[in-house]
């Protein structure tokens, strides 16, 4: 099939890749002109692990192309996606701008009756309201499709070519064929499809979202009641997941979620019960409970440390999760700003993120290093906050010789350190949830 997918950010730059290696020809439109010329020239602009040499394979082939305006074969598509960005308005609502004037440029530019997809994540009744501004625009031509993205983050091309389902919001048959023929090359081990209305399909994307973040919020929440109560939120985690009702997936305490989808589509959430008269209380208490760990993670080390004025703690992962650079409401900003608010120095290291972190930060006592030890020299205290592989097993006692102080800390807001190592090494050794004394964990 021919295809064009509006917006060449995360989700429509891997859709487009995972497409066109699929077999379909497909043209990327993106306003942003700087962009399009990065990755004609072969570079891209996010970290995603294998996606550099899959757009570059797919466009030697001459199944991808680039471009920042709707151009001739594929003005005759058969279907358009919407990937374009829908980031939060104050009140936690999406902004669906860029959306609407995707339906524009279609409207003026599309030869063909087509399929409209609507990939990015949306408000429900959203398709809704896209098709009547088709039919307004373009009667007749245009059918609106709800097609929500499951992708995660540092394994996003796995989870393309690997789906654990393709959700589907279609009204005519006609549609449904299509997007099945569309996914087909996806489907050869089995069904994977679930095909609904546009209405569910798009509510499907944030409920997932919500009730994953629920769970992580939930469980920090329950680690910052075994600090003070002294239980181990590992036996805890232990305990609730073997119950096959739960699972054992997403119970991991740690510093918070981030990223380009929980915090905006738990808020938009919330804002649409708000908006339809619904109090969605579960959704607005895992908001407000994931804002709060930050706040945790700075007390626990000012209780290490004391006074955190003029003295400098060092930051071990500033994306919000391994493999990716994405730093869009990542715990490390967060916890951040506490430290600085409260008169400390920050320095930071992450293999991809940190160049992202210091330009969202902008602050003067903040800053980045090449090496994770460099971070280290002078610092009063070391917080692991994201699980990258070259912080798993490191040197402690290099550790100690580079942090300054008596007894100087290693927070592992991770919990993947043991505490026994730690300790050993001349360290203070803090948890997320579990005793400090190394008792924790061996």
């Amino acid at each position: 099939m021919r295809l064009t997918t509006f917006g060449v950010g995360y989700v429509g730059l891997v859709t487009s890749t995972g497409l066109a290696e699929i077999g379909h020809q497909v043209l990327c439109l993106d306003v942003d002109a700087d962009k399009i010329a990065r990755l004609e020239r072969g570079e891209i602009p996010i970290y995603e692990p294998g996606l550099g040499d899959l757009v570059k394979r797919n466009e030697r082939s001459g199944r991808l192309h680039f471009s920042t305006q709707l151009v001739s074969p594929y003005d005759d598509s058969d279907l358009y996606f919407i990937a374009v960005g829908t980031p939060p308005n104050p009140d936690g609502s999406a902004d669906l701008r860029a959306v609407f004037s995707a339906c524009e440029t279609l409207a003026a530019s599309a030869k063909k009756p087509s399929l409209v997809v609507v990939k990015s994540t949306v408000p429900v009744g959203t398709c809704d309201l896209v098709q009547a501004r088709l039919d307004e625009l373009a009667p007749g031509r245009f059918e609106v499709v709800s097609n929500p993205e499951f992708l995660k983050e540092g394994s996003a091309l796995e989870d393309f070519f690997k789906p654990d389902r393709i959700v589907i919001g279609a009204r005519s048959d006609k549609a449904k064929a299509t997007m099945r023929a569309l996914y087909k090359p996806l489907q050869l081990l089995g069904e994977r499809l679930v095909i609904t209305d546009p209405l569910s399909s798009e509510l499907v994307k944030y409920a997932s979202n919500t009730m994953l973040a629920m769970r992580v919020s939930f469980m920090n929440e329950l680690s910052r009641l075994c600090h003070v109560t002294g239980a181990n939120i590992h036996a805890v985690r232990a305990g609730v997941g073997s119950d096959s009702r739960i699972g054992r997936k997403f119970l991991y305490a740690g510093p918070g979620y981030g990223g380009s989808c929980f915090p905006k589509d738990v808020q938009a959430l919330a804002a649409l019960g708000r908006a339809k008269g619904v109090q969605l209380r579960l959704a607005e208490a895992t908001h407000a409970a994931n804002g709060e760990q930050a706040n945790f993670l700075a007390m626990l080390v000012s209780d290490a440390i004391g006074d955190l004025r003029g003295k400098r703690v060092a930051l071990w992962g500033l994306a919000f999760k391994p493999e990716t650079d994405d730093v869009r409401d990542a715990p490390s900003l967060k916890l951040a700003q506490a430290l600085l608010d409260a008169g400390a120095e920050v320095v930071g290291h992450d293999p991809e993120g940190a160049q992202n972190f210091i330009k969202a930060l902008g602050h003067p006592r903040a800053s980045v290093v090449d090496s994770e030890y460099a971070a280290l020299k002078g610092a009063h205290a070391l917080i692991l906050l994201t699980e990258w592989r070259c912080y798993r097993a490191p040197e402690f006692a290099d550790i100690r010789a580079l942090l300054v102080g008596e007894r100087p800390v290693a927070v592992d807001a991770r919990n993947i350190w043991s505490p026994a190592e730690v300790e050993a090494a001349g360290l203070h050794y803090v948890g997320i949830g579990v005793p400090s004394n190394g008792a924790g964990r061996s």
